[in-house]
């Protein structure tokens, strides 16, 4: 079989998978969040933090329930990083710097899991599993608790109730993370992934010298991580190790966690709604950004240039050969479409128009589909910014779901769509000006540019991948990066929820004849088109002196 024969099927083998658990988790996950049962664990878990999940929210205390949460949780696992050394199960490590441990806390908290240190040679079982693995469930499950606030904001009229923040943030972890995670953690077992607690073991000599490994619960790290669209790596090599990817199967099956969630997400949102076609649309311009990527990347890393891409089968440069150039492809495009940043290739060693794509999807704001949640509320914003203009070309007020897309609606938007380039570029030209920065560069020209560039990028859209050829484990770069994580995911967070109140304060306005039917093909494809031209106007200068120029020069 061909190499490009595997990856086609492979791709095709994951549509299948996806159009099956798309109806019954979108389904399950809306009647999670529609329901006023709480499960007797949820109920002790209410009495023990002293919440009432009975309790509507308006939009600022929804949103000071998800800046408290998070706040007290980068405290928490600062701390804990910081007595690693006095922890049991620590296997030896010591404590983590104060600059390390600010950006390991602020990376998983914000869902970004940016990592700037071998996680092997760090962090001991009790980091990993009591503080890292938790961030991975309870940060994914506010990102689907802030989108379901906004898809409320549609649902709801003539009140500024949202929901309960505690309520959807346990719910999410409880009911759909929690055992959706245990049962990939068994798969990904049998696969062959590791889950243990044991110590530092040899492993003999190689290549004249001897190798020491660790071993951890990493198959059930990998499954959240996955899950959760997280990203952080029990090891350094992250999924391209074979203790948390052993083979193709394990490598599709991870796959399929980081995209079944955020594509499902669309029809909890038609269900929520009351119209499954609006679900629908959403995801036709998630699934046409996303199959167009994926395709433009093997078609880059297939392309032959030469007798070493051809005798390879492509440009198998930083790829493990078990999983080939189709599946590292179809996973970096899914890792960097969602706010996952899990790898399981070197990025830095893709062609230059290959690295380029991956870093276009972190810029186009994760949306196809995105993370679990800001996938949803990302496309969201993008569809209220496409309906704004829509309603300019044609002279109407704007209108989505019946309600009216003003003044305040827009500029929030407006401010949700600039706040993160504005982060990306502002770090990047600092770093690039700064004469002390570019020293982590151990690359020059046009790639190195793009290293530097990705890992702003990678940070501010709460990624988390990196092209891996920058040094960022620097006073500069833990501190600039971790505030930009921090910054990337909550202030966006606070436009989304005061957006998702404005809308729910409205009246219904009753569809007319000259109302955008935002639920047909052609708001789809006016979708797409929008988020493309968003991203290009903000990132093309940037990008055309990084991985453009890097490969029309090759």
């Amino acid at each position: 079989m061909s190499p490009v024969l595997a990856g086609v099927l492979q791709l095709l083998a994951l549509v299948v998978a996806l159009g099956l658990a798309y109806r019954p988790l979108g389904d399950y996950m809306a009647g999670v969040y529609s329901s006023k049962k709480h499960l007797r664990v949820e109920k002790w878990i209410y009495r023990s933090i002293g919440a009432n999940p009975d309790t509507e929210m308006r939009w600022p205390a929804y949103l000071r329930g998800v800046l408290a949460f998070s706040a007290v949780s980068v405290l928490f696992l600062y701390l804990l990083q910081r007595l690693q050394g006095s922890l049991p199960g620590s296997l030896g490590f010591s404590s983590i710097d104060p600059d390390q441990a600010f950006n390991t806390a602020a990376s998983f908290v914000a869902n970004t899991n940016w990592q700037s240190y071998y996680g092997e040679q760090a962090m001991g079982h009790v980091v990993q599993t009591g503080g890292l693995a938790v961030q991975n469930f309870v940060s994914a499950s506010v990102g689907i608790a802030v989108a379901v606030a906004l898809v409320r904001g549609f649902a709801r009229s003539r009140t500024g109730e949202l929901g309960n923040f505690w309520s959807d943030l346990v719910r999410g972890t409880i009911r759909i993370l929690l055992p959706i995670a245990v049962i990939a953690a068994l798969v990904l077992v049998a696969c062959g992934a590791i889950q243990n607690f044991a110590g530092i073991h040899g492993v003999g000599q190689f290549m004249g010298g001897s190798q020491q490994w660790n071993g951890g619960a990493v198959a059930s790290q990998e499954a959240i991580k996955e899950l959760g669209t997280n990203g952080g790596g029990y090891f350094n090599a992250n999924s391209a190790h074979p203790f948390e990817n052993p083979n193709g199967l394990s490598n599709l099956l991870e796959i399929f966690l980081v995209l079944v969630i955020p594509f499902s997400l669309t029809r909890t949102f038609g269900r929520m709604v009351g119209s499954l076609k609006q679900g629908y649309a959403i995801l036709a311009a998630m699934g046409i950004i996303w199959l167009g990527f994926t395709a433009l990347m093997m078609w880059t890393e297939f392309a032959h240039h030469g007798p070493a891409f051809e005798i390879a089968g492509g440009a198998m440069e930083g790829k493990e050969t078990r999983f080939g150039v189709g599946g590292s492809s179809i996973f970096a495009v899914a890792t960097t479409l969602t706010s996952t940043g899990a790898v399981n290739s070197f990025l830095s060693s893709f062609t230059g128009l290959g690295g380029g794509i991956a870093m276009l999807g972190m810029q186009l704001g994760e949306i196809a589909p995105g993370g679990t949640g800001s996938g949803l509320y990302g496309m969201l914003i993008m569809a209220i910014i496409a309906v704004f203009i829509a309603g300019l070309m044609v002279g109407r007020t704007p209108e989505y779901l019946g309600k009216k897309i003003g003044t305040r609606e827009i500029k929030l938007a407006a401010c949700y769509i600039l706040i993160t380039p504005a982060l990306v570029l502002c770090f990047t030209a600092a770093a690039m000006a700064l004469p002390t920065p570019v020293h982590s560069m151990t690359n020059s020209g046009a790639h190195g540019f793009s290293e530097i560039l990705y890992a702003y990028t990678s940070g501010a859209n709460n990624n988390g991948s990196a092209f891996a050829g920058l040094n960022a484990d620097t006073q500069w770069f833990n501190t600039t990066i971790g505030l930009a994580m921090l910054l990337g995911r909550f202030l966006p967070m606070v436009f989304v929820l005061a957006l998702a109140g404005s809308l729910a304060e409205q009246r219904p306005v009753p569809a007319t004849l000259g109302t955008l039917g935002t639920h047909k093909p052609l708001f789809s494809g006016l979708l797409v088109g929008t988020i493309m031209i968003v991203a290009g106007l903000t990132y093309f200068p940037a990008l055309a002196l990084g991985p453009l120029a890097e490969g029309l020069a090759s």
